[in-house]
């Protein structure tokens, strides 16, 4: 046994004969809280300092205990213990000093499970955590993590104990305190027994905190309600909260709903619908008006005019310069007064008064205002043309003449009445028909004519709803297509609603004025508005009930010619496909997407977790099922072969 002697704490010195040498200030702080707390729980190994003679000195050098006399020596610097303070040593005898500081610094630390399980008796008997954190060193939000891993199952800490369950593991079931549920997934979780995998399975009857909806309402708004949230401590900030109660959020989500509706409602619109999301099948068949351009008044419109002189002048006089934060500033400043005056729009009373508006949720969590829609019923009635609806009565002796001719005329005609008379139905529909034939046949010679025409009677459709009376003389009768959710919600769906309301904006307000706006386009303005028309009509759905291969045949040539890449627009999830597919065609796409060796690894696992797998498997890979593939020009051809066969044998 070593002698023990107190020695002031001034009188302390490290020595090089501690073997520890990396990392000899790592951990100080936490070692000077424990002392702080609990004492200096292991004594330092010393021996005397010699002179050049050999001759003991009053100082003690520390070979083992370096670590805890550099927390000593912060306690006293912090004046938490006096520098003289008196610290019990034991005294070196002839032992060689680095085998004393090796043996000391070679014990086993204990198993984490240990000290997890340690600070959750602690935390049992009644101390606090912030407590625990301040005897032993660390923070706060450590400590609730410790805690949280000792209170995971029985059976997981047993495994984690043994090495069948890693650190990384335990922290993902360390997210519910349900030690039933942990032990039901830790049994059916697969081959995959992942952290995030065991983080999905734990959570899938739960709303993550970023979902849209919780980005609505507010975290803070639902638990205020009572709503009750899981916090995984190991993850960063809303990644790892997650709200159990989704009906209390949906009905959160309802009620902030509904009083943004009130706000839209004092605009003035005739109706307001509430719904969770946008559907674009709800606006099918109603008519759409967009707000218009405010006319400046003279005293705007010579200021607007003067912020462009001063923003031209602006750009000459720096244009080549680097610029410097005023500069930008300045510009930033003149941008701005110019957008206020140039942007300004505002909707037509008389249409806000018929039209209505629908409020939703968007993809993006805030609140999302469609307005502007006009129902059939709230239409205005059309002014009578003159002219119109006249009827040619059986008294009329013209129409009787020239309705019905009879092969022996009467010799006796009754004589005509003085004055026109309207011309008979059949002779208006004889020479209008000539003049039908006559205005096409003109028409097939300027073509720059029929653009204009063409793309009037697109646009006519595209804008002004299904329901106008007709204000073309083209027959050209084409609707475009509508996108009901989920499709709605896609890529390709929200950027078709953007080009949508790019165009919204350039035409007329009123029908009546788009042929005049028409004409006065140039070329190229008619042909990109003519494309967007045109695609607008585009049908490649093959419904159940629906028999039309030409009609698909068509869709696969056009996909051809524009070089359609679907990978752009749709990528294979749970949700959009793998999840409502069989798991041969899942495990077909991972073969097909990643390789054989791939699908075989998950062939065994259950349906969800397989599709779970496959998503992220897949992920960036570009695999599409066949129907969403580029059409073989071959496999096109032999299927018209043989589609001509089947018509021919018909």
């Amino acid at each position: 046994m070593a002698e023990i002697v107190t020695v002031p704490l001034s009188k302390l010195i490290a020595s090089d004969a501690n073997m520890r040498k990396t990392a000899r200030d790592s951990g100080v702080e936490e070692l000077a809280a424990s002392v702080a707390a609990h004492g200096l729980l292991q004594n330092l190994t010393v021996r005397p300092v010699l002179d050049e003679a050999g001759v003991a000195t009053d100082k003690y050098e520390v070979v083992a205990g370096g670590r805890r006399l550099a927390a000593l020596k912060l306690l006293a610097k912090r004046k938490l213990l006096g520098k003289a303070a008196p610290i019990a040593c034991a005294l070196l005898g002839e032992a060689n000093p680095t085998e004393i500081s090796l043996a000391e610094n070679s014990y086993v630390p204990p198993h984490p499970a240990d000290q997890y399980e340690a600070f959750r008796r602690l935390h049992d008997d009644g101390l606090p955590a912030v407590e625990i954190a301040a005897r032993f060193g660390v923070t706060e939000r450590a400590v609730k993590q410790r805690l949280k891993l000792g209170a995971v199952s029985p059976l997981l800490m047993a495994q984690y104990r043994e090495g069948l369950l890693n650190l990384e593991q335990l922290t993902a079931f360390a997210l519910t305190d349900d030690h039933g549920r942990q032990e039901q997934v830790w049994r059916d979780i697969g081959w995959n027994k992942s952290a995030e995998m065991i983080r999905r399975l734990l959570t899938q009857a739960h709303v993550p905190a970023h979902d849209r909806r919780v980005a609505f309402v507010g975290l803070e708004a639902y638990e205020s309600a009572g709503g009750v949230a899981l916090r995984d401590l190991f993850s960063e900030e809303e990644r790892g909260v997650y709200l159990e109660d989704v009906a209390l959020l949906d009905g959160l989500v309802r009620d902030k709903l509904a009083m943004e509706a009130e706000t839209i409602r004092a605009e003035g619109w005739r109706w307001i619908e509430v719904h969770p999301e946008f559907a674009y099948g709800m606006a099918a068949g109603l008519r759409r008006v967009y707000p218009q351009a405010i006319e400046l008044t003279e005293d705007e419109q010579a200021r607007l005019d003067a912020l462009d002189q001063e923003y031209e002048a602006l750009s000459v006089q720096h244009g080549d310069e680097v610029a410097t934060p005023e500069i930008e500033a300045e510009f930033d400043r003149l941008e701005t007064e110019i957008d206020a005056l140039r942007g300004r729009e505002a909707y037509d009373p008389e249409e806000v008064a018929r039209a209505g508006s629908f409020v939703c949720l968007g993809h993006d969590g805030a609140v999302r205002i469609e307005r502007g829609f006009v129902r059939p019923e709230d239409e205005p009635t059309p002014e009578p043309v003159e002219g119109e609806g006249e009827q040619v009565t059986a008294a009329d002796p013209e129409a009787d003449a020239e309705s019905e001719p009879t092969e022996a005329a009467s010799a006796d005609e009754p004589e005509e009445p003085d004055g026109l008379t309207p011309l008979s139905e059949r002779l208006v529909e004889e020479l209008t028909t000539h003049r039908t034939a006559g205005l096409q046949l003109a028409l097939m010679d300027r073509p720059d004519l029929a653009l204009i025409a063409t793309v009037h009677a697109l646009a006519l459709r595209a804008f002004y709803g299904a329901g106008y009376n007709p204000q073309t003389c083209l027959k050209i009768e084409a609707a475009p297509v509508l996108f009901t959710n989920p499709v709605g919600d896609g890529k390709a769906a929200r950027l078709i609603v953007a080009r949508h309301d790019e165009w919204a904006r350039q035409v007329p307000k009123a029908s009546d004025d788009l042929w005049d706006w028409v004409v006065g386009q140039k070329a190229d303005t008619l042909v990109r508005l003519l494309a967007y028309c045109a695609a607008r009509t585009v049908y490649a759905v093959k419904a159940p009930w629906g028999h039309e291969p030409k009609r698909l045949a068509h869709a696969d040539a056009l996909a051809q010619a524009v070089g359609l890449d679907m990978a752009d627009h749709w990528a294979p999830t749970v949700d959009t496909y793998l999840g409502r597919v069989t798991k041969a065609r899942i495990l077909e796409a991972v073969r097909e997407g990643v390789s054989e060796r791939e699908a075989e690894a998950i062939a065994g696992l259950k349906k969800p977790e397989m599709a779970s797998q496959a998503e992220q498997l897949l992920a960036g890979k570009a695999w599409l099922p066949s129907l969403l593939r580029a059409p073989d020009p071959v496999a096109r051809e032999e299927a018209s072969e043989i589609e001509a066969v089947e018509v021919a044998a018909e």
